[in-house]
């Protein structure tokens, strides 16, 4: 075992991937296939989950072939996209309707009804979540609204989120979730380990359709020996922002992390009391290992990675996600251009479904390397918000580790430093969130008899401190505060 790899999959946004990791941390294959995303009309997000799996499956098997077959594998790890919701039939295992993915907004309206009827203080009470089109439970409802060949399955349905439906093709029908990504439904109480009735009924969700939660850890079952040859174990589960936290070893109350992917994600370990904000922020499960809990307060903001390949793919102001370093340094500032990244609307802490982007201040002196700047800096802008919201509910932050694709550039680990006016420390393996999975795998499967123990496997890290001068980071955040404050007074009126 102790020579075995894992093989981690991790199922994001954008693309799905493979992994072995060594007990060490050391990588030794990776395999990387994109997912189409389907954009079927304003503010809807979809994928194909049967492309999910495909894909999934092929990765999965070319590390398998790597490793030298499945024998040579001691267990594998998951990790996935939280939120977005899976629709498939028992019967067959083939999904009914594509996948909601979590930025689609389709349910804001419905959540707006909710919010009006008076339901949300119960739901944040229940769950340590806000009302929002974000999280599960409301696009199961609209699912079985709407899909009508979902809800003539009856008994027939599954739901559940990108880990259920992996776990489900990999062993031929084991359905369960794990307590990370349940947390995250808005139908499991934050300090409860089974579903609400309450919540269920408000939505409308049949318990029959909804896995199992189980831990984050442990031998939850094996594959189907067709898949790869022989049977392999499965040993860890996490959404991708608790595992990103768990490879970050924010393992102790204060610690914090920031994932920065297609969204940026904030979590910071709260201990074992579920943590209740007042400044809308959410509370999450951490882990959960052998039925004991930690915790995380968690700022979600929608719009990070995905403004970059936005620029790139919509706009066409880069070639390439590298080349905005080197634009965002050739020149001093972003000459007055502010950017509002709400692309699909406003995360944490102003949670506003209806925002859109804006782009403030441009002139005939604006050059595409002022907007470049102007939109790697909307990130910095965004966490400072957080950071403040988080001071207010007593969580204060004393350094911040970086992660995720995003983090890679050295302008914008250095841009948050100087905004955040706090260190920040970035390892030198920025993924994260497959490490995570990786500790909880080799937890699940013995390799490792803790996840403290398994905190070995991170590798060393960079740091990066405050050095910007006091005024001219006042001056950004006025200008940006001043966008802000117009857009959301415009909303309101």
């Amino acid at each position: 075992m102790q020579d075995s790899p894992l093989l981690i999959i991790d199922e994001g946004t954008t693309s799905t991937r493979a992994m072995l990791y060594r007990a060490s941390g050391e990588i030794d294959g990776f395999c990387q296939s994109d997912l189409v995303q389907h954009y079927p009309t304003a503010g809807r997000v979809e994928h194909d989950a049967a492309e999910i799996w495909d894909k999934t499956l092929a990765c999965a098997r070319a590390m398998v072939e790597r490793a030298g077959g499945a024998d040579r594998i001691g267990a594998i790890g998951i990790t996935n996209q939280r939120e977005t919701v899976v629709a498939w039939d028992r019967a067959t295992g083939e999904p009914v309707t594509r996948a909601i993915v979590w930025q689609d907004r389709r349910t804001a309206d419905r959540c707006r009804e909710l919010r009006d009827a008076g339901h949300e203080p119960m739901i944040k009470a229940r769950t340590g979540l806000l009302l929002d089109p974000y999280f599960s439970a409301t696009k199961m409802a609209w699912i079985l609204e709407n899909v009508p060949e979902a809800r003539d399955l009856g008994s027939r349905l599954a739901f559940g989120t990108v880990e259920s439906w992996l776990v489900w093709k990999l062993t031929g029908g084991l359905h369960i979730s794990d307590a990370s990504n349940a947390s995250r439904t808005m139908l499991m109480p934050i300090d409860g380990h089974d579903w609400d009735d309450a919540l269920l009924a408000l939505h409308g969700v049949s318990r029959a359709s909804l896995p199992e939660i189980v831990d984050m850890a442990g031998r939850f079952g094996s594959t189907r020996p067709e898949l790869f040859g022989a049977p392999i174990p499965i040993c860890g589960l996490a959404g991708d922002q608790q595992a990103a936290t768990i490879g970050q070893n924010c393992l102790a109350p204060g610690d914090v992390k920031a994932t920065l992917g297609t969204g940026a994600f904030v979590l910071a370990n709260t201990g074992a009391q579920p943590p209740r904000s007042t400044h809308r922020l959410l509370g999450t499960v951490l882990t959960q290992l052998e039925g004991e809990r930690t915790y995380a307060l968690e700022g979600s903001i929608f719009v990070a990675g995905s403004l970059v390949k936005w620029l790139r793919d919509d706009m066409g102001l880069i070639g390439s996600a590298e080349e905005t370093e080197r634009l965002a340094r050739s020149v001093p500032d972003s000459g007055g251009v502010c950017l509002l990244p709400a692309l699909s609307g406003l995360g944490a802490p102003h949670w506003r479904a209806e925002a859109r982007g804006v782009i403030a201040g441009l002139t005939h002196g604006t050059g595409r390397a002022h907007v470049v700047r102007a939109a790697l800096e909307s990130l910095a802008h965004q966490m400072h918000d957080l950071e403040q919201a988080y001071a207010g509910d007593g969580c204060v932050w004393r350094s911040l580790r970086l992660d995720g694709g995003m983090s890679a550039n050295d302008w914008v680990a250095q841009d948050l430093a100087d905004i955040l006016r706090l260190p920040v420390e970035r390892p030198r393996n920025v993924e994260t969130t497959a490490l995570g999975a990786a500790m909880l795998a080799s937890v699940g499967c013995g390799l490792h008899a803790s996840l403290s123990q398994a905190a070995a496997m991170r590798p060393g890290v960079a740091r990066f401190v405050p050095g910007m001068e006091a005024g001219r980071r006042a001056a950004r955040l006025d200008l940006w505060h001043e966008l802000l404050a117009r857009e959301l007074g415009s909303l309101a009126g």
